[in-house]
């Protein structure tokens, strides 16, 4: 099978375990089955923006062309940064978008990716949100009624959980498991009283995820160039943006609205492996 076009982030669904799809243009490629199996991606030499899709020289922000970078609001630095938020003072670039995407209810989690680590996301897309970082736990400890107090929130318990996973660690072995619903008690213990429109939760579950990953292989980050443009190899998983192959992984997001051709090659492993779900 083959198809080409512009990549787009993997497409999930479940955790038991997560079913994943790769965009390729407007053809889709199932994942799950073909583990075990060849995959070989390659670089057609084009970019075309995620947004206003003129073709690029480079792609700026995560699969956008330099005036689309410079001028969308989804491109600004508050989007990754929440707590600097300037929607407020007047000056977001598109107030439009600002009410859609910022001015409704978020949350802050804990999740547990190569160990425990906070973030945010809006409610409603938590789990797409925590399949996309790899977590093997996570569970939301905070609602907020904006996304930028929730950002406020985040910052405020960085100072005892970090906010970062380690790619490295993601993509060459399990997490060991967190208690993480003791961790937010330890939280609330510390930071008992949140700003106004924010508030501790109660009740919430902790999710568990699991990956399709037959084994992890070498850890090496595999990149698509004008020169290095083809990577082949055999897939032995899937977590998280992660292509997970016997000789290095590859970050399907950080390749977005690159113009590739995806294709299957018959590369069976030796003997009759046995597909664990980790």
């Amino acid at each position: 099978m083959s198809i080409q076009g512009p990549l787009e982030k993997m497409l999930t669904d479940g955790n038991d375990p997560v079913a994943y799809q790769l965009p390729v243009g407007d053809d889709v490629l199932p994942l799950n089955e073909l583990i075990g199996q060849g995959l070989a991606l390659d670089f057609l030499h084009q970019i075309s923006c995620c947004h206003c899709r003129a073709i690029s020289r480079k792609s700026y922000g995560g699969g956008y062309c330099y005036p689309c970078f410079k001028k969308l609001a989804q491109c600004d630095l508050c989007v990754v940064s929440p707590d600097r938020c300037h929607y407020h003072l007047g000056t977001c670039r598109e107030p439009e978008w600002g009410e859609a995407f910022c001015m409704q209810e978020h949350l802050v989690y804990l999740a547990n990716s190569s160990g425990p680590k906070v973030g945010i996301t809006r409610r409603g897309g938590e789990q797409q949100r925590w399949r996309d970082q790899g977590a093997s736990q996570a569970v939301a400890i905070v609602g907020a009624a904006t996304r930028h107090l929730s950002g406020v929130v985040e910052v405020m318990l960085r100072r005892y959980v970090t906010d970062r996973t380690e790619w490295r660690r993601l993509v060459s072995t399990d997490s060991p498991q967190v208690d993480l619903m003791g961790l937010r008690d330890e939280l609330q213990a510390q930071l008992p009283e949140l700003p106004e429109g924010t508030r501790w939760l109660d009740g919430e579950a902790v999710t568990v995820i699991r990956y399709p990953i037959m084994r992890y292989g070498k850890v090496a980050r595999l990149t698509l160039t004008p020169e290095q443009d083809r990577i082949e190899g055999l897939l032995l998983g899937i977590k998280g943006q992660f292509l997970l192959f016997d000789h290095g992984v590859f970050n399907v997001r950080q390749h977005r609205s690159y113009h590739v051709r995806a294709e299957t090659i018959a590369a069976p492993i030796e003997g009759d492996p046995q597909l664990e779900m980790f």
